[in-house]
């Protein structure tokens, strides 16, 4: 038993399921996670319409001092947060500035021509390239020492149904938009082969009580810990979803009545913090389990236009990002409402930071960086310079706790520095033209 998937036959040999197994490959003690190098993770997040910059950006490069109120949900992460200014999205070609700022975000390259008409610009197709996200999924996927089930995960927070080039950002290549799942039922049933009759949720953990029994015999006392750890906390976002169910008069309430959240609808509008919450549950799990070690989350879309009602803001968020910073009270609730997309942030960055890593080398924030980003700098100026660009987390290995100041740099040299900290350098990405300086200098302190 000296490979990788020796030790896997040999987990499934002894009659424990590949569901129950998947629990048991990351167990230092079982050799699975003792044989490979340190993890590295990567999760992309994205909000849409830009942000208030005077209340967003630090105003000095250097280590962090007190942050401004977007990014104050931050503050205890400080040390291992990272914001990059000056950053553009230099792009150009057909398609609105939202189009090119979401189509061109994680591909670095250009849209095809097409018959999605935007704004006043051109209309426009997909993206001629790959997202950074596949691109690294196909790099570790090609690797046995860091293949995983999934290779990536893309979820999304009511991002709609339909499929325009507003709507996508990750890419398995030219012409080839990646739809995110938004629905967390959905979610789960990819992850752990939940039963599709969701009226009569039969336990997944239930089903592999005595799977974990053999694995618990072959495991340390440390690692038997681990692993019921994790149990537990799959079996909290199990919980949650019966008690969804459960409730058919507070379904009609929230918006869950049917299984599927259907996109776009507004008396769903109101569910947006607790799908946030959910799905972020499940990437944890997913990332304790070692079922990708690449994600994306969108929140929305481009333009997104949700009404943020539990916070007492009733207008659409694309229509007040269209305001002039002279409407105080649209200028006040950007705020908030860019606050708020903060807020889901920190709640990833404290969910993986109290997981442990299985192999018990700190937790997952250790090995996990988020990359926290957008369409655009700013709403009313369509403006792709300075694109937000805020990551929390040790996975990539760049100094972090500090802010850093760019002079206008293609954002190409930073889909570059993603490609190199996991390990698989490229010397272009995207559109050449943007790439000859290549990787950032100075991430890495």
């Amino acid at each position: 038993m000296t490979s990788n998937f020796s030790r896997r036959d040999f987990i499934v040999k002894l009659g424990v399921s590949a569901a129950a197994a998947n629990f048991a490959f990351a167990l230092p003690s079982l050799g699975w996670a003792a044989s490979a190098a340190r993890k590295k993770r990567v999760v992309f997040v994205f909000s849409p319409n830009g942000v208030i910059p005077d209340h967003f950006w630090p105003d000095e490069a250097g280590e962090h001092q007190d942050l401004k109120r977007i990014l104050k949900p931050l503050d205890p992460f400080k040390s291992q947060l990272l914001t990059l200014e000056g950053i553009d999205n230099k792009i150009n070609g057909d398609g609105d500035g939202h189009m090119r700022g979401i189509g061109c975000l994680l591909t670095g390259v250009e849209l095809f021509p097409g018959d999605v008409q935007g704004g006043s610009d051109t209309p426009a197709g997909w993206s001629m390239g790959i997202s950074i996200d596949q691109h690294l999924k196909n790099k570790l996927q090609a690797d046995a020492a860091s293949r995983t089930r999934f290779g990536s995960l893309e979820f999304g927070v009511m991002v709609p149904e339909r499929a325009d080039t507003w709507t996508r950002w990750s890419y398995a290549g030219p012409n080839q938009p990646v739809a995110p799942i938004s629905d967390p039922y959905q979610m789960f049933d990819k992850l752990y082969g939940q039963s599709q009759n969701r009226a009569m949720l039969a336990s997944v953990l239930d089903d592999l009580s005595e799977d974990f029994k053999q694995i618990e015999k072959m495991a340390s006392v440390e690692d038997r810990r681990l692993l019921r750890q994790h149990v537990a906390m799959v079996r909290s976002v199990e919980k949650e979803l019966k008690l969804e169910l459960a409730h058919p008069s507070k379904e009609k309430e929230a918006g869950h009545a049917m299984p599927k959240l259907p996109p776009n609808i507004e008396e769903e509008n109101d569910n947006m913090p607790q799908i946030s919450r959910m799905q972020s549950d499940l990437l944890v799990s997913s990332f304790a389990a070692d079922f990708a070690r690449v994600a994306t989350v969108q929140i929305t879309n481009s333009v997104g236009n949700p009404r943020f009602r539990w916070m007492d803001i009733n207008e659409g968020h694309h229509e007040i990002s269209h305001e002039p910073d002279n409407n105080e009270k649209a200028y006040e609730n950007l705020v908030r409402i860019n606050t708020w997309y903060c807020e889901q942030i920190a709640f990833l960055a404290k969910r993986l930071q109290e997981t442990p890593e299985p192999d018990g080398s700190g937790n997952l924030l250790d090995n996990t960086t988020i990359v926290w980003t957008n369409e655009l700098g700013k709403g009313n100026s369509h403006t792709r310079n300075s694109i937000p660009f805020v990551m929390v987390g040790g996975g990539l290995g760049f100094k972090m706790g500090r802010a850093m100041k760019f002079d206008h740099v293609a954002h190409n040299r930073l889909l570059l520095s993603f490609a190199e900290a996991m390990g698989h350098p490229e010397k272009s990405f995207g559109n050449p033209e943007f790439c000859g300086d290549g990787a950032l200098t100075g991430l890495n302190g």
